[in-house]
């Protein structure tokens, strides 16, 4: 009787660690993936401008209404102004330019932030493993001050065939929700050769 039951107890628990498995966390969806749940890699909304790095690796789409601003030679960006010319949401690729890769990302870009004299950085989230439009990537979610005001970015690392590139977009907190689906979507259009 007594190895009857002790049979029962440990075929109980195989079964119920089994179905604890396939109900949760037995997805073969890497860590940190379900917080980037709304990437799915597409086409640019039509109407949008594509904006293109000076050496052709990488494609940028921007909502209409925003316009393309001078930025760092090599990289593209674009912006959404608000009064006095503030960016209150801003779009950015870059070609990558130093040790950041898709193995780091999570943690290079906050210390490339605090280097930069951002203050208060704080990861929010990350997840590597992503599918791009052509290519695969890792991005962070993270918050930081400047000097002048406060962000929230979405920041990736793409890796394509021929060419790594650095897409950012962010906005200030106030206008998070507002633009958050126009951020996420030029995120989820971006293309690198």
């Amino acid at each position: 009787m007594a190895t009857a039951t002790s049979s029962r107890l440990v075929l109980a628990a195989a079964l119920s660690g089994a179905l604890l498995v396939a109900g949760c966390g037995g997805s073969t969806r890497p860590a940190g993936q379900s917080q980037f749940a709304w990437l799915h890699p597409s086409a640019a909304p039509r109407g949008w401008p594509v904006g293109r790095l000076p050496s052709g690796t990488a494609a940028l789409a921007y909502p209409s209404g925003w316009r393309s601003i001078r930025t760092d030679p090599g990289s593209f960006s674009a912006a959404l102004l608000g009064p006095h010319g503030r960016i209150r949401g801003y779009l950015n690729a870059t070609p990558k330019n130093g040790p950041e890769t898709l193995a780091n990302w999570s943690r290079f870009r906050v210390a490339h932030n605090a280097d930069e004299g951002d203050r208060q950085v704080v990861r929010e989230s990350s997840a590597s493993g992503l599918r791009f439009r052509s290519g695969t990537g890792s991005c962070v979610v993270d918050r930081y001050a400047t000097v002048i005001t406060r962000y929230r970015e979405i920041a990736c690392i793409v890796r394509g065939a021929h060419a790594t590139t650095v897409v950012v977009a962010a906005a200030q907190p106030a206008d998070w929700a507002r633009l958050a689906p126009q951020l996420r979507r030029a995120v989820a259009s971006f293309s690198v050769a």
